[in-house]
């Protein structure tokens, strides 16, 4: 008689509430911890409880028996590279050059045995408050520019704020049709850099462009003109005569205002200084290369920004986003201090 022997089924194994591990243990609930142990419960109840492994809880537990303390101590890692003479010897060359990039920096270091990333070098950099910037464009000035800006505004250095503030300020400008497309960026996907929606498109010579001519003054801008071919004395005159006195009467400007005006050949030429003359115009001496001393140069960019975000398609539409969005700028008044 063979004999059978019977086993006694398993029983299935008890499911604890145990908490998926993560990352880290907040800080509230390390000091849960910490409570429960001191009021005399076992690392088996306080798992239970909280839901957190048996080892995560003795852990916590030893470490504030060792440190008295739950919160997160400094952690060791690998010595840094970036020596103390490294650090200074990378300060030293930018203060020097600003425009070195990391890479060469990354370089200069590997010559003194320092081999470091160069994101290592913009951080340490970034940590010592030099940052880098896209730089400002400015006039190239000779001695010559220079002395003369120097006297431009040693001269007007006490004018009273009513003489700024009648004086109607001229420049002029090109507006591409489609403009220069400024940095930007997109989010796209891997592989989808040329897909129509991924790209900017470009047209050679901006697509098309209109010339214009625009005024303001302290109380508001003035009118706006479009230039129709090449600018000439001619064509700067017309544009005066047309455009000059009912932006000034527009403006309000008292009768002793003064016009500025650049120094292109057009804008200086004996024909155009006769016929200010004999309009009675007077204009502000003004030192060449000095376009950032000119308010409406602050303009330009916004109008085009503007002009462009309309997304004109041809010229026509070009002439008249410029016309329509010139007047649509805040006034420029001036309050007494």
């Amino acid at each position: 008689m063979s004999c059978l022997t019977l086993r006694s089924r398993p029983k299935a194994p008890q499911k604890l509430n145990i908490m998926p591990r993560s990352k880290e243990i907040q800080e509230q609930m390390r000091t849960k911890v910490i409570e429960i142990y001191r009021s005399g419960k076992g690392y088996k109840a306080i798992s239970k409880a909280l839901g957190l492994q048996r080892t995560t809880v003795r852990a916590i537990i030893h470490k504030w028996q060792q440190h008295g303390t739950v919160v997160n101590l400094p952690r060791s890692g690998p010595p840094t590279k970036m020596t103390p003479r490294a650090q200074r010897r990378l300060i030293r060359e930018v203060t020097k050059d600003p425009r070195t990039t990391s890479k060469e920096l990354q370089a200069s270091l590997a010559s003194v045995t320092v081999s470091v990333h160069d994101s290592t070098i913009r951080k340490r950099l970034g940590r010592n408050c030099l940052h880098g910037r896209f730089p400002r464009r400015k006039p190239l000035l000779s001695k010559k520019n220079i002395w003369a800006r120097l006297n431009f505004a040693k001269k007007h250095l006490n004018d009273c704020q009513d003489f700024w503030e009648n004086t109607l300020w001229t420049d002029e400008t090109k507006v591409e049709l489609f403009g220069r497309q400024m940095s930007r960026y997109i989010w796209r996907r891997s592989n989808t850099a040329f897909q129509t929606k991924n790209i900017i498109p470009t047209v050679k010579y901006g697509g098309g462009s209109v010339m214009v001519w625009g005024c303001l003054a302290a109380s508001g801008t003035g009118r706006l003109a479009v230039i129709n071919g090449t600018m000439n004395s001619t064509v700067y005159q017309n544009i005066l005569k047309e455009n000059v006195r009912p932006s000034v009467h527009q403006l309000k400007l008292k009768p002793s205002w003064v016009l500025q005006q650049d120094n292109d050949p057009e804008l200086t030429s004996k024909s155009t200084s006769e016929w200010l003359k004999n309009n009675k115009m007077k204009t502000l001496e003004w030192p060449s290369q000095s376009p950032d001393l000119n308010p409406v140069e602050m303009l330009w960019h916004d109008l085009k920004k503007e002009v462009h975000a309309r997304k004109p398609s041809n010229k026509a539409e070009l002439q008249q986003f410029c016309k329509d969005e010139w007047p649509k700028f805040l006034q420029f008044a001036v309050k007494d201090p």
